[in-house]
């Protein structure tokens, strides 16, 4: 490795280590293409060390925890007494599985040849790049670039983060005790996520979300399943609510919130998560030093190959418009390290999933009924419920229903959607249909195991045609011959 002035000579560089970022440097190493992977932390990003994976075991253990409540009716007797969660106990077990996912992505960047340098990097001029470490500063010289370096959460001026009273998602995930109450600034996937994990758990949770319903990203019919369970959960929803002041005193937060229904009112707390957003990460890479475009929010334009206005200089992830799912920046960066080594690739599919870890959880593809209305189509739609199979029954996870969007004349699928128990699973079937190009026929003609919970969709699918089994049927569509 060459030191200060004299630059080490690479194909690319790759500025940032998660899901999209490392992704790409593998699959250009696997194309035999030299890379230096520059992450300032540690490999894995947000996604693997602060975001997806930590939510998730966090989601997973109150999911456990909460169970053990309902045990009884179906026949399991627990000693008496009552469970109790530790927390610092959770923290070992959490970081044992992000060091196993890190060594890993470690692993797979050596075993691809990818050079990875810690440090923080940033653009000197359109063909080199320097990086801080430490006490040295190395300088790297590319034929093309991938920016990977993510997002982080907006925070407000006025609710500044303290780490202590008032935090960001990070800060939530790296708690040592459950707090007893808990306000969250924000009803979207995140802080319905961590609300209902802490509910879960025994906090009482209060949410607080401006728009007039929980999940704005998602249809109003699928919310409501989640905002039912979140009640039952005896969490406190305020819609249309927003926090015009915070104050930190004597060891608790007061939150001044205002809304057309109830005036202003105050909410004292221990905790206060903030969670209203993401901006990306671009502030800092010397982009105006080789031109590289960006709009008023900072974020890249990029192509369906991920190239930005610079040809030879790639943007990929949370700092490209869009989503701020992992799974879509893994897409862009395999593309682009793709298009970089000389293959015909592109992120040509408008077939981005989601997926939601609420209680039920939510996940879906493609367009609602209403996006498929706006854009002319002549919709059928069918719901089957969960409560009508028998998977789902025997799981006692009876609650939530799979829709199955359809264009009425050519019967192609349009979107589909689920809301219930392994939701996150369930949705791969709808992401390769919709990618297919796949009819309702297709779906309702495929024959799925039983019993599992595969059959919502098989059932949905009947059900638009018109001849479900296992409920009754309210209308039907021609079948085409």
């Amino acid at each position: 490795m060459v030191v200060g002035e004299v630059a080490v000579e690479t194909d690319v560089v790759v500025i940032g280590g998660g899901p999209g970022g490392y992704a790409a440097a593998i699959r250009l190493g696997q194309l035999e293409k030299s890379v230096v992977l520059i992450e300032k932390e540690v490999l894995g990003g947000v996604c693997l060390n602060r975001g997806c994976i930590p939510s998730k075991a966090l989601i997973h253990t109150a999911g456990e925890y909460h169970k053990l409540s309902s045990l009884n009716k179906l026949g399991i007797q627990l000693p008496t007494g009552k469970a109790t969660f530790h927390m610092p106990s959770w923290q070992t077990w959490k970081s044992s599985v992000v060091d196993q996912l890190n060594k890993g992505v470690d692993y797979l960047c050596q075993a691809n040849n990818v050079t990875v340098v810690k440090g923080k990097a940033t653009f000197l001029s359109s063909d080199r790049i320097g990086v801080e470490t430490g006490n040295d500063f190395e300088t790297y010289k590319f034929k093309q670039a991938i920016i990977a370096t993510g997002s982080r959460p907006y925070i407000p001026s006025f609710l500044k983060t303290d780490g202590e009273y008032i935090l960001d998602s990070t800060d939530m995930l790296a708690l040592d005790e459950v707090p007893e109450t808990l306000a969250i600034i924000g009803g979207g996937y995140i802080g319905m996520e961590l609300g209902m994990a802490f509910a879960k758990l025994g906090s009482q949770v209060t949410i607080i979300e401006a728009t007039e319903h929980i999940l704005p990203q998602t249809a109003a019919h699928l919310s409501q399943e989640v905002l039912k369970q979140a009640k039952q959960l005896g969490m406190t929803v305020k819609i249309a609510t927003k926090v015009e002041q915070a104050e930190v005193a004597n060891g608790s937060v007061t939150l001044v919130c205002t809304s057309e229904k109830n005036g202003s009112e105050s909410i004292t707390v221990h905790k206060t998560l903030v969670t209203i957003g993401r901006v990306p990460n671009t502030g800092e890479l010397g982009l105006a030093q080789v031109g590289v475009e960006m709009d008023e929010r900072g974020y890249i334009p990029v192509t369906s190959t991920g190239s930005t206005n610079k040809s030879h200089i790639y943007a990929i992830g949370d700092v490209t418009p869009g989503p701020a799912l992992a799974h879509r920046a893994t897409k862009q960066g395999i593309v682009a390290a793709e298009v970089i080594a000389g293959l015909p690739s592109s992120v040509d599919s408008p077939y981005v999933p989601y997926v939601i870890f609420t209680e039920p959880q939510i996940a879906g593809v493609g367009m609602t009924r209403e996006e498929a209305e706006l854009q002319g189509h002549k919709v059928k739609a069918a719901v089957f419920p969960y409560r009508a199979n028998g998977r789902a029954l025997a799981m006692d996870e009876g609650e939530g229903f799979a829709e199955v969007i359809v264009d009425q004349e050519s019967h192609l699928l349009l979107g589909m959607h689920v809301v219930g128990a392994d939701a996150s699973n369930l949705i791969g079937e709808g992401v390769l249909a919709l990618e297919l190009a796949a009819r309702v026929e297709d779906v309702a003609l495929t024959m799925h195991p039983h019993p599992t919970l595969s059959e919502v969709w098989l059932e949905a699918a009947e059900a638009v045609l018109g001849h479900a089994i296992h409920v009754v049927n309210k209308s039907k569509v021609a079948v085409s011959k």
